[in-house]
């Protein structure tokens, strides 16, 4: 079985078949215990998420009746094999016996952090492979569609977060491997995305001016530059400040010492938004493939 938290809920059967739970509160109760697999999640916790501040006296009672109710589900779903206790009591609340590979934002994670370390050893395209791997099972919004409270909205945020992470990763991995051309269509993407994201800008400007392309990558920092102010009153960073002085004197510097490079965005980035505004429809630099 398969529960995918990334885009709309999705429960998965053992034998490929979709089911989505019918009620709103099973599906997000079901969603906070997934995102802490084998870890008593307590019942204090699923109360907040289903009821907020002021939850109903009945709500613990409330809350054992949804569990009956998604285990009946699953049993009458054949999610799995039958015999296989998914949900079980365990003080001081409730722990959903999965696997990581069965929950899609585990395995993101796990692909996120076999990239960090295949980058770390040197071992690029390995790296690049388990990124885009990540990066696949992103089918748009964590839990779109499905109204959350205050517990899944921070957690929802740090996987938004991570997503993030992964796509500057698989950026400056693919720069290491000298690939920053076939980067510019996803950085562009990216700029349009996360407006206010200085380090994705400064990717793209640097990809064209390594490109040959300075009229245009000094055209893409006067467009981040007019955002910046425009929005928060800002210039660039300094590092971007140096970034178009190399680009506007770029051929008398090339000769000696190559064009500037920026920093890796694990030493040096400046993250002004690290979501949008608004939860983002899937766009095609969710995955690459």
């Amino acid at each position: 079985m398969r529960l995918n938290l990334i885009g709309p809920l999705q429960v998965i059967t053992d034998d490929g078949r979709e089911h989505a739970p019918n009620a709103p509160k099973i599906g997000r109760m079901l969603a906070v215990l997934a995102l802490q697999p084998r870890e008593a999640v307590p019942t204090t916790v699923l109360i907040q998420e289903l009821w907020g501040q002021n939850p109903p006296r009945s709500a613990a009672k409330t809350l054992q009746t949804h569990v009956y109710h998604a285990r009946r589900m699953f049993q009458e779903e054949r999610v799995t094999a039958a015999g296989r206790n998914l949900l079980v009591a365990r003080a001081p609340g409730y722990e959903f016996r999965v696997n990581d590979d069965e929950v899609d934002v585990s395995a993101f994670e796990q692909h996120l952090r076999q990239a960090r370390w295949e980058s770390r050893s040197g071992q690029l395209e390995r790296a690049a492979h388990q990124v885009n791997r990540a990066l696949a099972l992103w089918r748009g919004p964590v839990l779109s569609g499905v109204p959350v409270g205050t517990v899944l909205a921070g957690r929802i945020a740090r996987v938004e977060e991570l997503r993030i992470n992964a796509l500057e990763l698989r950026i400056e991995i693919e720069s290491r491997l000298g690939r920053q051309r076939d980067l510019l269509p996803d950085l562009r993407a990216l700029v349009e995305e996360f407006p206010l994201h200085e380090w994705f800008h400064g990717q793209l400007i640097s990809a064209l001016h390594q490109a040959g392309r300075r009229s245009e990558a000094l055209q893409a920092y006067h467009a981040l530059y007019g955002i910046l102010q425009k929005e928060l009153g800002l210039e660039p960073s300094a590092d971007l400040r140096r970034l178009q002085a190399e680009i506007l004197g770029s051929s008398a510097r090339e000769e000696s010492s190559g064009p500037l490079r920026l920093e890796a965005p694990e030493t040096s980035r400046r993250h002004l938004s690290p979501v949008p505004s608004k939860r983002p429809r899937p766009t095609a630099v969710a995955c690459f493939g």
